[in-house]
């Protein structure tokens, strides 16, 4: 395998990095919250983490472990999902993940719909609406928008969180 198909795993382990390397490889993994990844060095990288499985879900124990507000702060950090897509202040990731679930593509209805559940979810929840878009179609997203819109603030707290950690996981994943 050449030195430019290996992933980032291979060719810098996340057990070999000295702190500041780390947090620039990894502190993007979760949307503009570097912190998890700061955490989670500080609680000490060792080789069972060079997997993006196993990192994965050392990382998702740092932020299950955090205090409701910084979790809070977490979930606000993401973009709305296309409604103001062309506004909004996207990482790479984030456009790259909204593009290949087509919410770049929205026809006028469905943008306007998606605006629509954007301002009432945040409304009522406090935080964007947040969905591991990854192989799933602007459709299907719109749909399980419908259904989350009407959960309860605990349920669609925890069901953003675990969004998150899979979006976290996909990220770690293409690396």
């Amino acid at each position: 395998m050449s030195e430019t198909t290996k992933s980032l795993f291979e060719t810098r382990p996340p057990g070999t990095l000295a702190k500041s390397a780390f947090v620039s490889h990894y502190g993007g993994v979760y949307e503009h919250s570097p912190w998890i990844a700061e955490q989670l060095y500080d609680r000490g990288i060792t080789d069972a983490h060079n997997t993006p499985a196993t990192l994965a879900d050392a990382m998702a124990a740092v932020v299950n472990g955090a205090v409701d507000a910084d979790k809070l702060a977490l979930l606000r950090a993401h973009p709305d999902l296309a409604g103001k897509l062309a506004l909004a202040d996207l990482t790479t990731s984030s456009q790259n993940e909204q593009m290949g679930a087509g919410l770049d593509q929205c026809s006028a209805d469905e943008l306007a719909r998606f605006t629509e559940l954007n301002d009432l979810y945040k409304q009522k929840f406090g935080f964007p609406f947040i969905f591991a878009v990854k192989g799933f179609h602007r459709t299907d997203i719109l749909a399980a928008f419908e259904r989350r819109v009407k959960n309860d603030v605990e349920t669609e707290f925890n069901e953003a969180i675990n969004q998150v950690h899979r979006i976290a996981k996909l990220r770690l994943e293409a690396l």
